[in-house]
């Protein structure tokens, strides 16, 4: 059984208002309006002094659960949104491993579903973990670490036409095979390679079938998990916008108060860690009791489009 055994996330202290983008990116006072009346987004992360390595290492060093248990970690797996995001020969994960003390551990990265990665690194530690030879003690089993973390360091990582604004930031998970919370009850994900806009496919087709399309992948990971949307305590989204996510709850028929919207306004769309900063806020709220079903949810887009949907037990 998959479980996040802890969770961490960093986020830059510095806060850049959606008007000061306006230069940099060439947005009209009419994009700039629709962003922050529309579809509730104030202000990113950003910090030009840190590097995609301070990133990581600041997420990594957060997992207080990580100190003392290096030594049983055999997977290290980065999910991100982009393909390539440093120069060559420059590598952050494996310097990040080296001043972790993981440098033994296996370290490889998942970018195939751009912002849903990280569901797909989750998912891919439960099974390389599962793989291992089982522990002599319960508790004292292998584990993985899980990485995300992004710069926004061109302009189509900086924001999304008419949809939202990225910010910078990172998160690192602990996951086990034997956790005694967070355990993960359903995943499901689909691929959708007609959505490729380079290949010519059409936006407009795409926003059009975006909804229907993440619905159907909630309904299968519900499934798979054995509940309902009705016995979901909390939905922890991706930070894509507000409007989206009000216009997907009428559709499933879901209480738009129970899906934890408060973090798109603050930080933006943090690209892959998105799931995980909500965790995070949620569990600092005591918005999720013992035992809650919760889900989260994901939409990658690049080559296509991956819509994603997990389910964990708190």
């Amino acid at each position: 059984m998959t479980a996040l055994d802890a969770v961490s996330v960093h986020l830059p202290q510095r806060r850049v208002p959606i008007e000061s983008l306006a230069g940099p990116l060439g947005l009209t006072e009419m994009q700039v309006r629709l962003f922050r009346r529309f579809h509730g987004l104030d202000q990113v992360r950003r910090d030009p002094d840190l590097s995609l390595h301070d990133l990581l290492l600041h997420a990594a060093t957060g997992l207080t659960a990580l100190r003392g248990q290096e030594h049983r970690v055999r997977f290290v797996v980065y999910g991100r949104a982009f393909p390539v995001v440093v120069p060559y020969p420059v590598n952050p994960l494996h310097d990040v491993c080296r001043a972790l003390g993981l440098g033994h551990a296996v370290a490889f990265t998942l970018t195939q579903q751009s912002c849903a990665s990280a569901l797909l690194a989750i998912e891919m530690a439960g099974r390389l973990l599962a793989a291992e030879p089982a522990p002599h003690e319960p508790g004292n089993g292998p584990l993985a670490l899980v990485l995300t973390g992004e710069k926004a360091f061109t302009r189509d990582a900086q924001f999304i036409p008419e949809t939202s604004v990225f910010s910078e930031g990172a998160s690192a998970c602990l996951v086990s095979s034997d956790g005694p919370r967070d355990r993960l009850l359903g995943y499901a994900c689909q691929q959708r390679g007609e959505f490729d806009v380079a290949g010519g496919a059409s936006g407009a087709q795409f926003q059009r079938e975006y909804r229907p399309a993440l619905a159907e992948v909630i309904g299968q990971a519900l499934a798979e998990a054995g509940v309902t949307l009705d016995d979901i305590r909390l939905i922890l989204p991706h930070n894509v916008n507000i409007v989206t996510w009000q216009r997907l709850c009428r559709l499933l028929g879901f209480p738009r108060d129970r899906v934890l919207l408060d973090n798109v306004r603050e930080t933006g769309h943090v690209f892959c860690a998105d799931a995980f900063a909500n965790y995070l806020t949620a569990c600092e709220r005591e918005l999720l009791r013992p035992g809650d079903r919760y889900l989260i949810a994901a939409v990658g887009a690049g080559d296509g489009a991956t819509f994603a949907a997990m389910v964990f037990a708190h």
